[in-house]
């Protein structure tokens, strides 16, 4: 990561209390940008947001940080606070990003993901100097064909579920605008550059979202209870989420150098990029269970459901598009993204360890 290209760098981040952009909040602040914040409050009273308590932090040679509270779909608070931050680089990873939850309240999720994007974009417009953005999607945006090969950014886009399908539609939304509203013609901005970005399953210390596995686990584990694993069999890409956050930072400075630059040919980096881990990192829920279980001991039980809402059984991205023209690759195994994240969770949990410190080990470690 360069840090002299993100000293006194202005930056917005959507979503910034939630866990990869509490993350990244704090990843920028250290490298002495000043992060400006726009998101909901964090949903629960546990949180990595309220943990690192990001706002009260003065720590030599790190940015300033502050955040506004609101919704994606308020247009004017989002103007407002475009005007007020004059962004150089722009991170939107404000989403409803769960799929159980997409199919019990698919139209919010839809508003939130896609137009809710489209609010963003909107209130962009009115920039005049250029400007990076790198809007985050997921790995679920393809149509997924169930099959053994990874996924590349030029397959087809689907989604079974609200949340996969409203994904898909962000990127549709996002090519669109892109076409239509960046350039030199009357109607366009010649300012904004802008890339999405589809990561893989990320796991980390931190998560306390209801219904994704590590958090679940971990909160089982603390109280020695059992785990109840849903879909054992299925595979993600696991991911740890140091991973695909330096690839967004990387991917925002290639576009903004370029966007910055003399040359008047169409922007190379403004386009989808994959950002999964290594193919062994492509592992069943069972392992990663297996796997978490051998740093913290423990039991699980299956409690699959047959009648439960789709979920998607195989997934994995092909990420050599980054390797080619960023120079991204995952630096941490599977073994290593699993110890690192129990290494985080089990003091914080057990002893009221400092979600601060883990943090800043974590980072420390990644950068090694």
């Amino acid at each position: 990561m360069n840090s002299s290209f993100w000293r006194d760098r202005q930056v917005l981040i959507t979503g910034h209390t939630g866990f990869k952009g509490s993350w990244l909040t704090l990843w920028l602040l250290m490298q002495g940008a000043d992060v400006w914040g726009y998101a909901l409050p964090p949903e629960s009273e546990r949180s990595l947001f309220t943990a690192l308590d990001l706002a009260n932090q003065r720590q030599a040679g790190w940015g300033y940080f502050q955040y506004r509270l609101g919704e994606m779909n308020d247009a004017e608070a989002l103007r407002q606070w475009v005007e007020q931050a004059q962004p150089e680089v722009v991170f939107h990873l404000a989403a409803q990003p769960l799929v159980r939850r997409s199919y019990a309240d698919p139209l919010g999720t839809w508003q939130t993901n896609v137009l809710g994007s489209l609010q963003l974009l909107e209130a962009l417009k009115s920039l005049q100097h250029p400007c990076a953005m790198v809007m985050v999607t997921t790995d679920k945006v393809y149509e997924n064909r169930e099959w053994v090969y990874g996924y590349r950014e030029t397959d087809c886009l689907g989604g079974h579920d609200p949340y996969s399908a409203s994904k898909a539609a962000m990127e549709l939304a996002v090519a669109s605008w892109r076409s239509s509203f960046c350039g030199d013609a009357a109607h366009q901005t010649p300012y904004l550059a802008i890339a999405t970005a589809r990561a893989g399953n990320v796991i980390g210390g931190g998560d306390w979202a209801v219904d994704r596995i590590v958090p679940d686990a971990v909160r089982s584990l603390s109280a020695g209870a059992a785990i109840a694993v849903r879909n054992s069999h299925s595979t993600r890409p696991w991911q740890h989420v140091l991973e695909p956050l330096g690839g967004y930072l990387l991917l925002a400075q290639r576009l903004l150098e370029h966007q910055q630059s003399a040359e008047k040919t169409v922007n190379p980096f403004a386009r989808a990029f994959n950002f999964g881990p290594a193919i062994e990192s492509n592992r069943s829920v069972k392992e990663l269970i297996t796997t978490v279980l051998q740093h913290w001991p423990g039991q699980w039980v299956d409690q699959s459901d047959p009648t439960a809402p789709h979920e998607a059984g195989l997934l994995h991205l092909v990420s050599d598009q980054a390797r080619q023209l960023l120079g991204w690759q995952p630096r941490w195994d599977f073994e290593t993204t699993v110890s690192r994240t129990i290494h985080w969770y089990r003091p914080v949990m057990m002893t009221g360890g400092s979600a601060l410190e883990a943090c800043l080990e974590d980072l420390a470690t990644y950068g090694q």
